[in-house]
């Protein structure tokens, strides 16, 4: 993940590809990346002197451009000029992930709110009252849909008048986790045929992150 290698490129002293390739689908299939980040954020949230359950979450995407391999399901995403998928997240306030899901880059952002609230209460136990999003979740069917679930949308604007980087309150905590995101060269791009391996390889990355954070925490 960190160096970005194809799959047909892992070095011989592993496995070959294929095998290791099939190994990964299966703990993707059962689950097992999903578990080790939901377990790791209950652990840094105690670790940063917060209970292992909360109220609010921070909902972003990024947009990753497609590659021969990927283009078969690419969208175009006219707002930022670019073809391939989209991840929807959300996360904690520490940013620490909560849910994710990708979708070809032409879906707007407004129309996930319905599923990525479902997931966020799915792995919270409907514990998340509110939620901060940007101004592409404006609107009265994305607060609908959200409301279905038990969450109240906070819309965070950008400043009428800006100029240069601004920091966006609540909001800076899920640019963040893209940045620590875009240390992982697999995930510069969309390199995979399924949009589930690449949904996964997002869990792998961040049960890295979260490991390296728990270990720096107990150290």
């Amino acid at each position: 993940m960190r160096s970005g290698a194809a799959w047909r490129m892992i070095p011989n002293d592993l496995p070959p590809w294929a095998a290791v390739y099939q190994q990964v689908q299966r703990w993707i299939r059962a689950g097992v990346f999903e578990s080790m980040v939901h377990d790791l954020r209950e652990l840094l949230r105690i670790a940063a002197g917060r209970g292992p359950e909360l109220t609010a979450a921070v909902i972003d995407s990024r947009t990753l451009q497609s590659t021969p391999e990927s283009g078969h399901r690419a969208g175009y995403d006219g707002a930022k000029r670019r073809k391939g998928s989209t991840v929807h997240i959300a996360v904690d306030t520490l940013g620490h992930l909560l849910a994710l899901h990708m979708t070809p880059a032409d879906k707007q952002d407004r129309t996930q709110v319905r599923r990525t609230a479902k997931a966020v209460q799915r792995a919270t136990g409907r514990n998340v009252e509110r939620a901060y999003v940007d101004q592409g979740c404006t609107g009265e069917q994305a607060e609908d849909d959200a409301d279905d679930h038990g969450i109240m949308l906070h819309v965070v604007k950008l400043p009428q008048a800006k100029r240069g980087f601004v920091l966006l309150r609540r909001r800076w905590v899920v640019e963040r986790s893209f940045a620590w995101m875009t240390r992982f060269r697999r995930l510069a791009k969309d390199y995979e045929r399924l949009p589930k391996t690449l949904a996964g390889l997002h869990l792998v990355v961040f049960a890295c992150l979260m490991l390296a954070r728990h270990f720096a925490v107990s150290a």
